[in-house]
């Protein structure tokens, strides 16, 4: 399996990351423990997780999908380091979104015992904290790396303003910087990463992976109509791509599907996996078939004109 450089943290990455998020919440114990193993047994090596998952599912508390990777990594064939862990902090844990230091300090704790490791390969700042300074943040964060308990830092949910001012904190107080971002980026949602943000991380070398990369499920094709998502437990989020410009993709994505033999999941990853400054798009699976397509799409190459298809049908425009 290709391994991809991410930015400068000197972690190396395959092309598709694990999404954790559904571990403890639409996949059970036994079936998460099946498509790590088969995720590790097809050459893949990194698990996208964060405290807060999945605190949103009746009965959860948050640090459900931790637990989850933490039992696993104890009992799984394969050493700590082959295994590259990324999990997020900062999220409403039931006192708000913080990225104070005092916080940061005492989250990691939690994340590391609940996960069973000494150490996160890659520690993000989950969502911005206008209270809170860059440098308060990335001077908690250069502590945790001192001390050996987190190997790299980055990002989620920075626009290109809040990610060069973290630059300029870091460097007027000669801390740590953000190495990885973690933007919402799609075929559907692109305008938030393209432009600014995604030329930023060009030029500064920063790691780029990808969250919704299907959309919450809808670039799978599974979901055509509103009542293909009735009672589906992304039912809300899912419906707000039933709309022209979402069935426009759909059909671009069942054209290629039909030429390529690839399944509509595998062509949007493998399209993410050309886009500028992408280095992995995160993806969850919830059954082993559907694991199986997530590591067909690391090895498949869209030609230009599939490229230039998907990216017409994305494209923003005025609807008649």
């Amino acid at each position: 399996m290709e391994m991809r450089r991410l930015g400068k943290t000197g972690l190396a990455i395959a092309p598709i990351v694990i999404g954790g998020n559904v571990f403890g919440w639409t996949a059970d114990e036994k079936t998460s423990f099946a498509i790590l193993d088969a995720f590790f047994d097809a050459g893949l090596n990194t698990i996208d997780t964060a405290d807060v998952y999945s605190a949103w599912a009746p009965g959860n508390k948050g640090g459900d999908s931790e637990e989850i990777i933490g039992r696993w990594l104890k009992q799984a064939r394969l050493s700590r380091d082959k295994a590259v862990v990324v999990t997020k902090v900062g999220s409403d844990m039931g006192q708000g979104k913080t990225l104070k230091e005092s916080y940061i300090l005492a989250a990691v704790e939690a994340s590391l015992r609940r996960l069973q490791t000494d150490y996160i390969d890659l520690y993000l700042s989950h969502w911005p904290d206008a209270d809170t300074p860059h440098a308060e943040t990335l001077g908690a964060f250069a502590k945790l790396k001192q001390q050996g308990k987190i190997r790299a830092i980055g990002c989620s949910n920075y626009d290109a303003g809040l990610l060069q001012a973290s630059f300029d904190a870091a460097e007027k107080a000669r801390l740590p910087r953000y190495d990885v971002l973690q933007p919402e980026y799609n075929l559907y949602q692109r305008a938030s990463f393209e432009g600014p943000l995604a030329d930023l991380c060009v030029r500064q070398d920063i790691g780029v992976i990808t969250y919704f990369s299907l959309a919450a499920g809808f670039l799978t094709g599974k979901y055509r109509s509103k009542t293909d998502t009735h009672g589906r437990a992304r039912e809300g989020r899912v419906s707000q791509y039933l709309d022209a410009k979402g069935l426009r993709i759909l059909a671009a994505l069942d054209k290629l599907a039909a030429e390529t033999g690839a399944k509509p999941a595998e062509i949007s990853l493998a399209w993410l996996l050309r886009k500028k400054g992408v280095t992995a798009p995160i993806a969850s699976a919830t059954s082993l078939p559907q694991l199986d397509s997530l590591v067909k799409s690391a090895t498949l190459s869209l030609s230009d004109d599939a490229m230039a298809l998907l990216d017409e049908a994305g494209a923003e425009r005025t609807e008649p």
